[in-house]
């Protein structure tokens, strides 16, 4: 594997963790989604599918976590909190999984696990 490609995925798995972390220490899923899109243009086409699926993941990921929050006055919003929790944790440990085996993300449009 050519250098570049590998720094492009050691990149890419920065991002899943950077996402892993931001559930403890918000804000650095910024960070992560800047870094994805910053280098997505220049990644292998396989490496693009999981910049495509990190970007996806933070924005989604984000939406999930304003309707928990506004809906955390009422009971139901905890449970959609708790559900961002496993969904960001189940993708990225399955986009590292993917990474790690040197695969495209095989859909990276889903909104939820596959």
């Amino acid at each position: 594997m050519a250098d570049k490609e590998q720094n492009s995925q050691n990149t890419a798995k920065i991002v899943y963790l950077l996402f892993l972390v931001n559930i403890f220490i918000q804000f650095l899923g910024i960070i992560g989604v800047i870094i994805a899109y910053v280098n997505k243009d220049d990644a292998p086409a396989w490496l693009q599918t999981h910049y495509q699926f990190q970007i996806r993941t933070f924005w989604i990921g984000l939406l999930y976590l304003f309707i928990g929050v506004i809906l955390a006055m009422a009971v139901v919003g905890y449970f959609i909190l708790l559900f961002w929790v496993i969904w960001v944790i189940v993708r990225c440990v399955k986009g590292m999984k993917y990474l790690d085996q040197n695969q495209a993300y095989p859909n990276p449009t889903t909104w939820l696990f596959s």
